[in-house]
């Protein structure tokens, strides 16, 4: 396999490429690299390989004709590859598509970037490294080197080490352990000492998936996981974060189709499609509030019905779902539930479809490691002003970026709470 790489930093490869195994795979061959210097290719007596930006802005940005140029010197351009935060993310599927090919070329960016062109004009791909923001290319071009060299053949000394690793099966590593077996007052796992192979396995599986649950939930979304996981899983579940939320459906103050602020009637359906949702994610608490004592009464017979009644022995999951669900006259009341049951006053989420909030569900779920949130839902054409007026934040409607966005309450709550506590993304 061959790696050529265009950097104005050449020699920033020296050392990396001596050390280690991947020096060792180099000097037996298993990859061959070229780098070329932009600055070669360069026409004026300064060896220019930048420019001011056309529009204004602070710093350079690099030129095209240095780097069309290098990039026409070479035989063989295989997999033309501009290594840029606009790239596609660099991952272990990725990387090993990668390293199927004879031949790479990296390209450098440096600056404020390259030239958009530059993409244009030789059909390069983008690729990025991470989000997170570096000098120059050449450390994301390290990034690839390695990680597609040491896929190819006799690169380690064990073909089951490339197997056996963070990210290779969809998940994170388990954690490993040596000599000694014990040290300050930390010992090793005793199933890694029982000899039991079948034991020591799922033990490193039940480890891998509990870390990446843990630290890199995302990724379960694409990880082939067996009945046997998912039960694991499920016994692991994190509830804490659930108990953490609490969501409350307002009937007034809300708005109505012409805009004007309204009461309005509770709904059988609102009730028990919110409440089986709550339950299912293992919220604190699913609250309806209401002014009119007609629609209290209404939704307390309700209620009892299927916590007392008859409904309890003919559908106890229903009376299950519906345990946890309380009825106040207004906002305040819900406040002060929630402060009493949780021991700190909530923060204060608001919904709408208006466009009105602008918080993604991933920056509520980390709040919740913090605190007890208390999360608003509107009925009729949503919340009226003077309820979002007493808010801290208010969350992206479900169809931020799309011009119909009319979903039902009960809809709408269930993609909401699921978004910030769903197992699997």
């Amino acid at each position: 396999m061959h790696f050529n790489i265009l950097s104005i930093f050449p020699e920033f490869f020296d050392s990396v490429l001596q050390c280690g195994l991947m020096g060792k795979a180099r000097d037996r061959g298993i990859f061959s690299i070229s780098l070329l210097n932009p600055r070669d290719f360069a026409t004026d007596r300064h060896k220019s390989v930048d420019d001011r930006p056309y529009g204004g802005g602070p710093g350079m940005v690099m030129a095209l004709q240095p780097l069309l140029r290098a990039v026409d010197s070479i035989a063989d351009t295989g997999r033309l590859i501009l290594l840029t935060p606009q790239g596609t993310p660099l991952t272990q599927e990725k990387a090993e598509e990668l390293s199927r090919e004879a031949v790479i070329t990296l390209v450098c960016g440096r600056y404020e970037g390259v030239d958009a062109r530059f993409a244009q004009l030789r059909n390069a791909e983008s690729l990025c490294v991470g989000d997170f923001v570096l000098n120059g290319g050449e450390s994301a071009a390290l990034c690839v080197l390695e990680a597609v060299t040491r896929l190819q053949a006799h690169y380690m000394g064990c073909a089951e080490s490339t197997q056996e690793e963070s990210f290779a099966s969809g998940l994170l590593e388990y954690p490993h352990f040596t000599r000694p077996q014990e040290y300050a007052g930390l010992e090793v796992p005793e199933v890694l000492l029982s000899g039991d192979h079948a034991k020591i396995a799922t033990w490193r599986r039940q480890r891998s998936l509990s870390i990446t649950r843990r630290c890199r939930p995302d990724l379960l979304a694409n990880a082939e996981l067996s009945p046997e996981d998912m039960r694991f899983l499920r016994a692991e579940t994190q509830t804490r974060l659930g108990r953490n939320l609490y969501v409350a459906l307002i009937h007034w103050p809300v708005l109505n189709k012409a805009g004007e602020v309204t009461a309005v009637s509770l709904t059988n359906l609102d009730i028990h499609d919110i409440a089986r949702v709550c339950h299912s994610y293992g919220l604190g608490g699913y609250c309806l509030t209401t002014p009119l004592q007609d629609q209290q009464a209404l939704a307390a017979r309700l209620l009892d019905h299927w916590r007392r009644g008859e409904g309890q022995h003919a559908n106890p999951d229903r009376g299950a779902a519906v345990r946890d669900v309380h009825i106040f006259s207004g906002l305040s009341q819900v406040v002060a539930y929630v402060r009493n049951r949780a021991g700190v006053k909530p923060w204060i989420v608001g919904t709408s479809a208006r466009d009105e909030g602008g918080v993604p569900c991933t920056a509520l779920r980390r709040r919740l490691e913090k605190q007890p949130v208390l999360l608003l839902f509107g009925t009729g054409s949503g919340l009226a002003p003077q309820v979002l007026a007493q808010t801290q934040e208010i969350l992206r409607p479900v169809r931020c970026f799309d011009a119909y966005n009319h979903l039902s309450v009960r809809s709408a709550a269930a993609i909401t709470i699921d978004r910030i506590l769903g197992d699997i993304w």
